[in-house]
Protein backbone atom coordinates (compact mmCIF):
# COMPACT_ATOMS: atom_id res chain seq x y z
CA UNK A 1 0.00 0.00 0.00
CA UNK A 2 0.91 3.94 -0.09
CA UNK A 3 3.44 7.24 -0.87
CA UNK A 4 4.02 11.43 -0.40
CA UNK A 5 6.32 14.24 -0.87
CA UNK A 6 9.69 13.87 1.27
CA UNK A 7 9.69 16.40 4.58
CA UNK A 8 12.90 17.88 5.71
CA UNK A 9 14.72 16.29 8.63
CA UNK A 10 15.65 18.69 10.91
CA UNK A 11 18.18 18.56 13.89
CA UNK A 12 15.27 18.38 16.02
CA UNK A 13 14.34 15.29 14.91
CA UNK A 14 18.22 13.68 14.46
CA UNK A 15 18.28 14.39 18.41
CA UNK A 16 15.29 12.22 18.20
CA UNK A 17 12.43 12.49 20.61
CA UNK A 18 11.25 9.40 20.44
CA UNK A 19 11.16 6.48 22.18
CA UNK A 20 11.42 3.18 20.91
CA UNK A 21 8.59 0.37 21.80
CA UNK A 22 10.42 -2.66 22.60
CA UNK A 23 8.93 -5.98 21.75
CA UNK A 24 11.80 -6.98 24.76
CA UNK A 25 14.36 -4.87 26.72
CA UNK A 26 17.31 -3.47 25.80
CA UNK A 27 20.10 -4.13 27.56
CA UNK A 28 21.91 -1.49 30.07
CA UNK A 29 25.14 -1.32 27.48
CA UNK A 30 22.43 -0.50 24.91
CA UNK A 31 22.14 -4.08 23.62
CA UNK A 32 25.73 -4.45 21.82
CA UNK A 33 26.78 -7.18 23.90
CA UNK A 34 26.11 -9.88 26.35
CA UNK A 35 27.66 -11.45 29.03
CA UNK A 36 27.58 -14.63 27.12
CA UNK A 37 30.05 -13.38 24.51
CA UNK A 38 26.57 -13.08 22.10
CA UNK A 39 25.87 -9.70 20.62
CA UNK A 40 22.10 -8.30 20.74
CA UNK A 41 21.30 -6.56 17.31
CA UNK A 42 17.88 -5.37 16.47
CA UNK A 43 15.35 -5.61 14.26
CA UNK A 44 13.11 -1.90 13.79
CA UNK A 45 9.69 -1.99 12.43
CA UNK A 46 7.46 1.25 11.55
CA UNK A 47 3.96 0.28 10.88
CA UNK A 48 0.28 2.24 12.49
CA UNK A 49 0.25 0.52 15.74
CA UNK A 50 -2.55 3.14 16.63
CA UNK A 51 -5.18 4.64 14.77
CA UNK A 52 -7.73 3.33 12.22
CA UNK A 53 -5.22 0.62 10.50
CA UNK A 54 -3.85 -0.74 13.82
CA UNK A 55 -4.92 -3.87 12.98
CA UNK A 56 -3.01 -4.36 10.14
CA UNK A 57 0.05 -2.41 11.71
CA UNK A 58 0.55 -4.79 14.54
CA UNK A 59 -0.33 -7.52 12.55
CA UNK A 60 2.96 -6.81 11.14
CA UNK A 61 4.92 -6.10 14.57
CA UNK A 62 4.01 -9.80 15.94
CA UNK A 63 5.07 -11.53 12.97
CA UNK A 64 8.34 -9.89 12.66
CA UNK A 65 8.79 -10.64 16.78
CA UNK A 66 8.14 -14.24 15.69
CA UNK A 67 10.44 -14.44 13.49
CA UNK A 68 12.95 -13.20 15.62
CA UNK A 69 12.05 -15.37 18.70
CA UNK A 70 12.17 -18.12 16.18
CA UNK A 71 15.67 -17.15 14.90
CA UNK A 72 16.81 -16.70 18.01
CA UNK A 73 15.48 -20.30 19.49
CA UNK A 74 16.91 -22.03 16.81
CA UNK A 75 20.19 -19.83 16.97
CA UNK A 76 19.48 -19.08 12.89
CA UNK A 77 22.41 -16.81 13.48
CA UNK A 78 25.84 -18.10 15.93
CA UNK A 79 26.61 -15.53 18.52
CA UNK A 80 23.90 -13.26 17.49
CA UNK A 81 20.43 -12.24 19.14
CA UNK A 82 17.84 -10.75 17.56
CA UNK A 83 15.73 -8.15 19.66
CA UNK A 84 12.27 -6.21 17.60
CA UNK A 85 11.76 -2.54 18.25
CA UNK A 86 8.86 -1.16 17.29
CA UNK A 87 7.89 2.65 16.41
CA UNK A 88 4.44 3.84 15.56
CA UNK A 89 3.75 5.79 12.55
CA UNK A 90 0.39 6.10 12.91
CA UNK A 91 0.12 6.35 9.11
CA UNK A 92 1.49 9.80 8.46
CA UNK A 93 4.52 10.54 6.37
CA UNK A 94 5.82 13.12 8.93
CA UNK A 95 5.72 10.34 12.02
CA UNK A 96 7.41 7.98 9.39
CA UNK A 97 10.55 9.79 8.74
CA UNK A 98 11.20 10.76 12.40
CA UNK A 99 11.35 6.95 13.09
CA UNK A 100 13.73 6.42 10.32
CA UNK A 101 16.01 8.99 11.52
CA UNK A 102 15.26 7.61 15.29
CA UNK A 103 16.48 3.96 13.94
CA UNK A 104 19.45 5.28 11.75
CA UNK A 105 20.39 6.77 15.01
CA UNK A 106 21.20 3.49 17.17
CA UNK A 107 23.95 1.68 16.51
CA UNK A 108 22.03 -2.00 17.37
CA UNK A 109 19.68 -1.40 14.55
CA UNK A 110 20.81 -3.59 11.62
CA UNK A 111 17.40 -3.92 9.27
CA UNK A 112 14.03 -2.18 9.13
CA UNK A 113 10.36 -3.70 8.74
CA UNK A 114 8.30 -2.02 7.06
CA UNK A 115 5.75 0.48 6.68
CA UNK A 116 2.41 -0.39 5.62
CA UNK A 117 1.84 2.46 3.71
CA UNK A 118 3.85 3.44 0.64
CA UNK A 119 3.41 7.35 1.44
CA UNK A 120 5.08 6.81 4.45
CA UNK A 121 7.66 4.70 2.63
CA UNK A 122 8.90 7.70 0.33
CA UNK A 123 9.30 9.89 3.56
CA UNK A 124 12.01 7.45 5.09
CA UNK A 125 13.89 5.69 1.84
CA UNK A 126 16.19 8.12 1.52
CA UNK A 127 17.07 8.29 5.26
CA UNK A 128 17.67 4.62 5.17
CA UNK A 129 19.74 4.76 2.21
CA UNK A 130 22.17 7.70 3.11
CA UNK A 131 22.94 5.36 6.14
CA UNK A 132 22.76 2.03 3.67
CA UNK A 133 20.57 0.78 6.31
CA UNK A 134 17.75 -2.21 5.08
CA UNK A 135 14.41 -1.31 4.88
CA UNK A 136 11.70 -3.95 3.27
CA UNK A 137 8.15 -3.25 3.38
CA UNK A 138 5.93 -6.15 3.73
CA UNK A 139 3.15 -4.28 2.14
CA UNK A 140 3.96 -1.25 0.41
CA UNK A 141 2.50 -1.22 -3.29
CA UNK A 142 3.23 1.84 -4.93
CA UNK A 143 5.54 1.17 -8.44
CA UNK A 144 7.25 4.21 -7.78
CA UNK A 145 9.29 2.66 -4.69
CA UNK A 146 11.44 0.67 -6.35
CA UNK A 147 10.64 1.97 -10.28
CA UNK A 148 10.96 5.80 -9.97
CA UNK A 149 8.18 8.50 -10.75
CA UNK A 150 7.90 7.37 -14.15
CA UNK A 151 7.56 3.77 -14.32
CA UNK A 152 5.31 2.65 -16.80
CA UNK A 153 8.08 4.13 -19.67
CA UNK A 154 11.13 3.51 -17.77
CA UNK A 155 12.28 2.24 -14.42
CA UNK A 156 14.52 3.67 -12.29
CA UNK A 157 15.88 1.84 -9.12
CA UNK A 158 16.42 5.00 -6.93
CA UNK A 159 17.03 3.70 -3.61
CA UNK A 160 19.18 0.38 -3.05
CA UNK A 161 18.59 -0.38 0.82
CA UNK A 162 14.48 -0.29 -0.34
CA UNK A 163 12.96 -3.96 -1.14
CA UNK A 164 9.19 -5.26 -0.61
CA UNK A 165 8.29 -8.69 -0.01
CA UNK A 166 4.70 -7.19 -1.50
CA UNK A 167 3.69 -7.31 -5.25
CA UNK A 168 3.15 -4.22 -6.75
CA UNK A 169 -0.26 -2.16 -7.88
CA UNK A 170 1.00 -2.05 -11.76
CA UNK A 171 -0.17 -5.73 -11.02
CA UNK A 172 -3.09 -5.58 -8.60
CA UNK A 173 -5.02 -3.29 -10.20
CA UNK A 174 -5.48 -5.00 -13.54
CA UNK A 175 -5.67 -8.04 -11.66
CA UNK A 176 -8.51 -6.91 -10.34
CA UNK A 177 -9.96 -5.23 -13.76
CA UNK A 178 -9.65 -8.63 -15.21
CA UNK A 179 -11.55 -10.34 -12.50
CA UNK A 180 -14.45 -7.69 -12.48
CA UNK A 181 -14.72 -7.75 -16.18
CA UNK A 182 -13.82 -11.37 -17.17
CA UNK A 183 -15.62 -13.16 -13.62
CA UNK A 184 -17.79 -11.29 -12.05
CA UNK A 185 -18.95 -9.95 -15.72
CA UNK A 186 -19.32 -6.37 -14.58
CA UNK A 187 -19.39 -3.81 -17.39
CA UNK A 188 -20.18 -0.77 -15.68
CA UNK A 189 -17.64 1.01 -12.96
CA UNK A 190 -18.00 3.73 -10.44
CA UNK A 191 -14.23 4.28 -9.97
CA UNK A 192 -13.83 6.13 -6.25
CA UNK A 193 -10.09 6.72 -4.45
CA UNK A 194 -9.13 8.85 -1.46
CA UNK A 195 -6.45 10.69 -3.06
CA UNK A 196 -3.55 9.23 -1.56
CA UNK A 197 -0.74 8.11 -3.47
CA UNK A 198 -1.97 4.58 -2.73
CA UNK A 199 -5.97 5.17 -3.38
CA UNK A 200 -5.25 6.97 -6.39
CA UNK A 201 -2.33 5.13 -7.75
CA UNK A 202 -4.00 1.65 -7.04
CA UNK A 203 -7.40 3.35 -8.92
CA UNK A 204 -5.62 4.73 -11.82
CA UNK A 205 -4.40 1.21 -12.87
CA UNK A 206 -7.75 -0.83 -12.19
CA UNK A 207 -9.08 1.98 -14.68
CA UNK A 208 -6.51 1.71 -17.74
CA UNK A 209 -7.00 -2.03 -17.95
CA UNK A 210 -10.60 -1.61 -17.45
CA UNK A 211 -10.83 0.39 -20.37
CA UNK A 212 -8.40 -1.60 -22.35
CA UNK A 213 -10.89 -4.85 -21.93
CA UNK A 214 -13.95 -3.63 -22.81
CA UNK A 215 -15.66 -2.12 -19.97
CA UNK A 216 -16.73 1.04 -18.86
CA UNK A 217 -16.00 4.04 -16.69
CA UNK A 218 -19.64 5.76 -15.79
CA UNK A 219 -18.01 7.60 -13.26
CA UNK A 220 -15.12 8.93 -10.80
CA UNK A 221 -15.04 10.59 -7.50
CA UNK A 222 -12.48 11.73 -4.95
CA UNK A 223 -13.49 11.04 -1.14
CA UNK A 224 -12.22 12.85 1.60
CA UNK A 225 -10.26 10.36 3.90
CA UNK A 226 -10.95 12.22 7.67
CA UNK A 227 -15.07 11.86 6.52
CA UNK A 228 -17.40 9.34 7.45
CA UNK A 229 -20.55 10.66 5.46
CA UNK A 230 -20.06 9.92 1.66
CA UNK A 231 -23.87 10.83 1.29
CA UNK A 232 -22.82 12.79 -1.98
CA UNK A 233 -20.91 10.09 -3.82
CA UNK A 234 -23.53 8.08 -2.61
CA UNK A 235 -25.95 9.81 -5.00
CA UNK A 236 -24.06 9.92 -7.89
CA UNK A 237 -23.20 6.18 -7.75
CA UNK A 238 -27.08 5.63 -7.54
CA UNK A 239 -27.89 7.60 -10.53
CA UNK A 240 -24.87 6.29 -12.81
CA UNK A 241 -26.05 3.17 -13.74
CA UNK A 242 -22.79 1.15 -12.26
CA UNK A 243 -23.13 -2.22 -11.54
CA UNK A 244 -19.84 -2.34 -9.53
CA UNK A 245 -17.79 0.07 -7.61
CA UNK A 246 -14.11 0.37 -7.15
CA UNK A 247 -12.61 1.90 -4.67
CA UNK A 248 -9.22 2.64 -4.12
CA UNK A 249 -7.80 3.06 -0.35
CA UNK A 250 -8.36 1.33 2.78
CA UNK A 251 -10.80 -0.04 5.23
CA UNK A 252 -11.77 2.55 7.65
CA UNK A 253 -13.51 4.74 4.80
CA UNK A 254 -14.03 1.33 2.29
CA UNK A 255 -16.08 -0.32 4.90
CA UNK A 256 -18.66 3.12 5.66
CA UNK A 257 -18.82 3.50 2.29
CA UNK A 258 -19.57 0.03 1.32
CA UNK A 259 -22.75 0.38 4.28
CA UNK A 260 -24.11 3.58 2.93
CA UNK A 261 -24.08 2.51 -0.99
CA UNK A 262 -26.22 -0.53 0.56
CA UNK A 263 -28.22 1.38 2.50
CA UNK A 264 -28.85 3.82 -0.03
CA UNK A 265 -30.85 1.16 -2.14
CA UNK A 266 -27.77 0.42 -4.58
CA UNK A 267 -27.41 -3.43 -4.54
CA UNK A 268 -24.02 -3.45 -5.93
CA UNK A 269 -20.58 -4.78 -4.68
CA UNK A 270 -18.05 -2.76 -4.02
CA UNK A 271 -14.15 -4.16 -4.69
CA UNK A 272 -10.97 -2.74 -3.40
CA UNK A 273 -7.28 -3.72 -3.11
CA UNK A 274 -5.31 -4.92 0.04
CA UNK A 275 -5.88 -1.54 1.97
CA UNK A 276 -9.35 -3.06 2.33
CA UNK A 277 -8.48 -6.69 2.85
CA UNK A 278 -8.73 -6.44 7.12
CA UNK A 279 -11.45 -8.02 9.50
CA UNK A 280 -12.63 -4.41 10.56
CA UNK A 281 -13.90 -4.20 6.58
CA UNK A 282 -16.18 -6.60 7.41
CA UNK A 283 -17.28 -5.18 10.90
CA UNK A 284 -17.52 -1.97 9.11
CA UNK A 285 -19.06 -2.74 6.26
CA UNK A 286 -22.24 -4.53 7.92
CA UNK A 287 -24.36 -7.23 6.28
CA UNK A 288 -24.62 -5.45 3.29
CA UNK A 289 -20.70 -6.37 2.97
CA UNK A 290 -21.84 -9.56 1.86
CA UNK A 291 -20.18 -10.04 -1.99
CA UNK A 292 -17.80 -7.16 -1.31
CA UNK A 293 -14.15 -8.04 -2.69
CA UNK A 294 -10.38 -7.83 -2.36
CA UNK A 295 -7.87 -8.33 -3.99
CA UNK A 296 -4.71 -8.78 -1.76
CA UNK A 297 -0.80 -10.16 -2.48
CA UNK A 298 -0.02 -14.04 -2.65
CA UNK A 299 -2.14 -16.64 -1.54
CA UNK A 300 -4.40 -16.83 1.59
CA UNK A 301 -1.44 -17.56 3.78
CA UNK A 302 -3.84 -20.36 5.73
CA UNK A 303 -3.75 -21.94 2.80
CA UNK A 304 -0.05 -22.38 2.18
CA UNK A 305 1.49 -25.24 3.14
CA UNK A 306 4.36 -23.68 4.08
CA UNK A 307 2.39 -21.26 6.06
CA UNK A 308 1.39 -24.03 8.57
CA UNK A 309 4.00 -24.05 10.77
CA UNK A 310 3.49 -20.10 11.21
CA UNK A 311 0.17 -20.14 11.93
CA UNK A 312 0.65 -22.62 14.54
CA UNK A 313 3.22 -20.62 15.86
CA UNK A 314 1.34 -17.44 16.17
CA UNK A 315 -1.14 -18.64 17.48
CA UNK A 316 1.08 -20.61 20.12
CA UNK A 317 2.97 -17.19 21.02
CA UNK A 318 -0.24 -15.86 22.35
CA UNK A 319 -0.55 -12.43 20.61
CA UNK A 320 -3.70 -10.45 21.22
CA UNK A 321 -3.58 -9.36 17.71
CA UNK A 322 -4.10 -11.71 14.55
CA UNK A 323 -1.33 -11.62 11.92
CA UNK A 324 -3.79 -10.02 9.13
CA UNK A 325 -3.35 -9.07 5.35
CA UNK A 326 0.25 -9.01 6.23
CA UNK A 327 1.46 -11.05 8.88
CA UNK A 328 3.07 -13.73 6.48
CA UNK A 329 4.83 -11.46 4.30
CA UNK A 330 5.94 -9.30 7.59
CA UNK A 331 7.62 -12.57 8.82
CA UNK A 332 8.98 -13.30 5.60
CA UNK A 333 10.86 -9.44 5.43
CA UNK A 334 12.36 -10.33 9.07
CA UNK A 335 13.72 -13.77 7.89
CA UNK A 336 15.06 -12.21 4.79
CA UNK A 337 17.15 -9.79 7.04
CA UNK A 338 17.69 -12.77 9.55
CA UNK A 339 19.69 -14.45 6.67
CA UNK A 340 21.65 -11.25 5.51
CA UNK A 341 22.90 -10.84 9.17
CA UNK A 342 23.60 -14.70 8.82
CA UNK A 343 25.55 -14.53 5.76
CA UNK A 344 27.55 -11.39 6.68
CA UNK A 345 28.40 -12.73 9.87
CA UNK A 346 29.42 -15.92 8.80
CA UNK A 347 31.55 -13.72 5.71
CA UNK A 348 33.33 -12.07 8.52
CA UNK A 349 34.88 -15.36 10.78
CA UNK A 350 31.87 -15.33 12.98
CA UNK A 351 31.19 -11.81 13.53
CA UNK A 352 29.19 -8.48 12.23
CA UNK A 353 32.31 -5.96 10.45
CA UNK A 354 32.45 -2.15 11.01
CA UNK A 355 29.95 -1.86 7.54
CA UNK A 356 27.36 -4.53 8.45
CA UNK A 357 24.73 -2.15 7.63
CA UNK A 358 25.93 -1.89 3.89
CA UNK A 359 26.82 -5.44 3.74
CA UNK A 360 23.53 -6.63 4.82
CA UNK A 361 21.96 -4.75 2.17
CA UNK A 362 24.47 -5.99 -0.10
CA UNK A 363 23.24 -9.76 1.58
CA UNK A 364 19.41 -9.04 0.83
CA UNK A 365 19.57 -8.51 -2.64
CA UNK A 366 21.20 -11.73 -3.05
CA UNK A 367 18.64 -13.99 -0.37
CA UNK A 368 16.67 -16.69 -1.51
CA UNK A 369 14.59 -19.11 1.11
CA UNK A 370 11.24 -20.64 1.28
CA UNK A 371 9.50 -18.35 3.22
CA UNK A 372 5.75 -18.44 4.74
CA UNK A 373 4.55 -16.60 1.42
CA UNK A 374 6.34 -19.13 -0.84
CA UNK A 375 9.62 -18.59 -2.49
CA UNK A 376 11.19 -14.71 -1.02
CA UNK A 377 13.77 -13.40 -3.64
CA UNK A 378 14.01 -9.94 -5.00
CA UNK A 379 14.67 -8.46 -8.63
CA UNK A 380 17.17 -5.75 -9.93
CA UNK A 381 14.13 -3.08 -8.62
CA UNK A 382 14.12 -4.43 -4.75
CA UNK A 383 10.61 -6.31 -6.04
CA UNK A 384 9.64 -9.95 -4.66
CA UNK A 385 9.73 -12.26 -7.45
CA UNK A 386 6.55 -13.40 -6.50
CA UNK A 387 4.09 -12.20 -8.46
CA UNK A 388 0.98 -14.01 -7.08
CA UNK A 389 -2.39 -12.29 -5.88
CA UNK A 390 -6.00 -13.45 -4.79
CA UNK A 391 -9.67 -12.15 -5.20
CA UNK A 392 -11.46 -12.43 -1.52
CA UNK A 393 -15.06 -12.31 -1.49
CA UNK A 394 -16.83 -11.34 1.94
CA UNK A 395 -19.11 -14.48 2.32
CA UNK A 396 -20.42 -15.75 6.11
CA UNK A 397 -19.10 -12.49 7.53
CA UNK A 398 -15.81 -13.51 6.88
CA UNK A 399 -13.16 -13.17 3.70
CA UNK A 400 -13.17 -15.90 1.71
CA UNK A 401 -10.63 -16.58 -1.23
CA UNK A 402 -12.01 -17.30 -4.71
CA UNK A 403 -9.21 -16.60 -7.44
CA UNK A 404 -5.62 -17.03 -6.69
CA UNK A 405 -3.12 -15.99 -9.87
CA UNK A 406 -1.20 -13.53 -11.73
CA UNK A 407 -1.64 -10.93 -14.14
CA UNK A 408 -1.58 -12.09 -17.48
CA UNK A 409 -1.26 -8.18 -19.55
Amino acid sequence: MRQRSLIAITAALAAGALTLTACGSRDDDGGSDSGSGNKTVVIGVDAPLTGDLSALGLGIKNSVDLAAKTANKEKTVEGITFKVEALDDQAQPSSGQQNAVKFVADKDVVGVVGPLNSSVAESMQKVFDDAKLVEISPANTGPTLTQGTDWQTKKVRTYKSYFRTATTDAIQGPFAAQYVYNDAKKKKVYVIDDKKTYGAGLAATFTSEFKKIGGKVVGTQHIDPDTKDFSAVVTQVKSSGADVVYYGGEYPQAGPLSKQIKAAGVKIPLVGGDGIYSADFIKLAGAGGKGDLATSVGAPVEELPSAKEFVANYKAAGYKEAFEAYGGYSYDSGWAIIEAVKKVVEDNDGKLPDDARAKITEAVQNVSFDGVTGKVSFDEYGDTTNKQLTVYSVEGGTWKAIKSGTYTG
